[in-house]
């Protein structure tokens, strides 16, 4: 797919998503939804991939959706006219960010509301930069909110505060998502993404790519779960797998020989046998 409305540049194996409409401070639409989706499927295609920054291009990360279209923004009438269905292009590309084999870390250099926050929420780590500003802003514009963030937010930042923020609709700034712990720190605008190219790096250079990629689906799928059996078994599977795996016996000899590690399986052709272990609802 030739992208648009992002650009995607792989450097030194961390991936970087740009939203790319500066014009529109970024506004979502459902190109950019096409193209998202799309990349994740490219990233997670791409061995040489270890990290994906989600990043804005100018002064915003993303302003919600285009509302260009006026008052019909969001009726979707005429495609139900034709269709049982139609999904939330927001919730499509956040449960494809929610499948992603490589850890996602969002650097929101700039407004982030609507659609432009909850997409980030099944993100794995949020930096963002003194000048963001975030707003869950679905009721004051007769909505309720999406991208599936009834389910990820009060995860995220506890049910109280998600109530708060998604009845008031208000924008707030970074400040208060640090306090929070919606973003995990604030930076000068100009800091922001070497901070968090400088977690990519910590990730790719000292972890397997195998590991990680079973660490994320293990943490987030464990939030569903009504018992720490679930995890248990999860973790024994794991275990028994990597254990004997040349991933396990080189990060044991490279710590033992105090050298850097060379992890060679890859998410691509090396996960055990017991991935995916879930069993996905249905579509």
């Amino acid at each position: 797919m030739e992208y648009t409305d992002i650009s995607y540049e792989v450097a030194d194996r961390v991936l970087t998503i740009t939203l790319d409409r500066p014009d529109r401070l970024n506004a979502f639409t459902n190109r950019m939804h096409e193209e998202l989706i799309d990349a994740f499927d490219q990233s997670d295609a791409d061995d040489d991939v270890r990290v994906v920054v989600v990043t804005g291009r100018g002064r915003g990360f993303c302003a919600g959706a285009d509302l260009g279209a006026g008052g019909s923004t969001f009726d979707h009438s005429e495609l139900l006219e034709t269709t049982d269905v139609h999904r939330d292009e927001g919730g499509l590309v956040a449960l494809r960010i929610f499948r992603s084999t490589k850890p996602v870390i969002a650097a929101v250099n700039g407004p982030s509301v609507g659609v432009g926050v909850t997409m980030t929420l099944p993100m794995d780590i949020r930096l963002a930069a003194q000048s963001a500003r975030f707003g869950f802003v679905f009721a004051r514009r007769g909505l309720v909110p999406e991208a599936a963030s009834s389910w990820f937010l009060p995860r995220v930042v506890g049910i109280n505060r998600a109530l708060e923020w998604t009845f008031t609709g208000r924008v707030f700034p970074a400040a208060e998502a640090l306090e929070a712990g919606l973003v995990r720190s604030v930076h000068a605008d100009d800091e922001l993404l070497p901070a968090a190219y400088a977690i990519a790096r910590e990730i790719a250079d000292n972890t397997s790519a195998v590991s990680v990629s079973l660490t994320r689906q293990m943490l987030w799928r464990m939030l569903g779960e009504s018992h720490p059996m679930a995890a248990h078994r999860v973790d024994s599977a794991g275990i028994n797998a990597m254990g004997q795996s040349p991933d396990a016996r080189e990060g044991v000899l490279s710590f033992l020989e105090k050298r850097a590690p060379a992890f060679t399986m890859r998410p691509t052709a090396d996960m055990p046998d017991f991935y995916p272990w879930w069993q996905e609802p249905d579509f």
